[in-house]
């Protein structure tokens, strides 16, 4: 009995040693939720001018070892992305990529694709806009699996174009990579093929498009995949994975603008622009979101103290008119059975 004990003792040291070890390998930046800490120093001016979607740059991550509390440093390559903020904002969006050697035993190895979401100007304000625009990502949470896994971050940035040298303090987020969410699902994504918005898998298409309507997202297009991607899981399944939700009424920052695929005047105008489906499926999938309620205001108020008081208050009624179009079964018909592209 005494030698069971003590054999049953050394296995547990040996489990101890091994999850004191090795436990970060099985640790993912996605796993936890506070905001992660990180120090960047590049210049805003060079990043634009040398780098672009096939051309990285060398640089540096510092992030907040969240065990030890301690600052570990990763080289990294960097480069900017996007379109129309890379064009029109002050901070462009980044994307950054770690090599393996450096990503092993951190919270960023199995991630070492990121991409990074940054306030656009240096305004008041900016960074409730980043709140919100991180919000709609876990808002999709609930309603679909099919998501991009997403963690805010606090960013340190040393902007060497500034005289003063002042360290610039950030709210962001990181992004799951695209292939890494096709990984999690055993999937493909559909690089540059049109796909036409019938041809995704029903139930899947209607959470879409119900989510972009909830969050007021009329900037998307399944044919030329824009703002989305698609998501082959087999031979007969495809399904859409939204991101981007800047131009939306939801967040409405002080640069959106509509897209010229619609006709309405205002980013916070809702519309519709899902495919018309069976007339069941979408009271089902309407029921769907009714049910979810609860858990979306759980979601929105668990980082109401992140958001200024005011833009928390127009962001709550904003959702809530949502929810009014879905409960009302004369304005659900107006809005969404009767908008829906035939």
């Amino acid at each position: 009995m005494k030698a069971l004990l003590n054999a049953l003792c050394f296995c547990f040291l040996i489990s101890a040693l091994s999850l004191n070890v090795f436990g970060q390998d099985s640790q993912n930046i996605f796993s936890e939720q506070e905001p992660l800490e990180i120090k960047m120093k590049f210049s805003v001016k060079d990043i634009k001018k040398e780098s672009n979607d096939s051309t990285y740059v060398e640089s540096f991550l510092q992030y907040k070892n969240e065990e030890t509390g301690l600052w570990d440093s990763l080289d990294i390559d960097l480069r900017v992305r996007g379109n129309f903020r890379l064009a029109n904002c002050y901070y462009p969006p980044l994307r950054l990529k770690i090599k393996k050697k450096q990503s092993k035993g951190t919270i960023f190895d199995g991630n070492r694709n990121l991409k990074l979401v940054i306030p656009c100007t240096r305004s008041n304000g900016a960074d409730d806009d980043i709140i919100k625009e991180y919000l709609c990502y876990k808002l999709a949470e609930p309603v679909t699996e099919f998501t991009f896994q997403t963690r805010l971050v606090k960013v340190y940035l040393e902007n060497e174009d500034d005289k003063k040298g002042e360290i610039a303090e950030l709210m962001g987020f990181f992004i799951e990579d695209d292939d890494e969410v096709a990984d999690r699902f055993d999937g493909e994504i559909l690089e540059g093929k049109k796909i036409l918005g019938t041809v995704l898998e029903d139930s899947a298409a209607v959470r879409h498009d119900f989510f972009q309507l909830m969050i007021g997202n009329t900037d998307w297009s399944t044919m030329f995949q824009h703002n989305m991607k698609i998501l082959k899981l087999d031979a007969k399944t495809v399904v859409p994975l939204a991101y981007d939700f800047d131009m939306t009424g939801l967040v409405n920052p002080p640069y959106s603008q509509v897209s010229n695929l619609v006709d309405i005047e205002h980013v916070t105008d809702r519309l519709y622009r899902g495919y018309c489906r069976e007339e069941s499926l979408m009271q089902a999938i309407r029921q769907e979101f009714i049910a979810l309620e609860p858990e979306i205001w759980e979601i929105a108020g668990s980082h109401e103290a992140m958001i200024g008081k005011s833009d928390y208050k127009v962001f709550n009624s904003y959702l809530d008119d949502f929810f009014k179009i879905l409960k009302d079964d004369r304005v659900f018909e107006s809005k969404i059975l009767m908008e829906c592209r035939k």
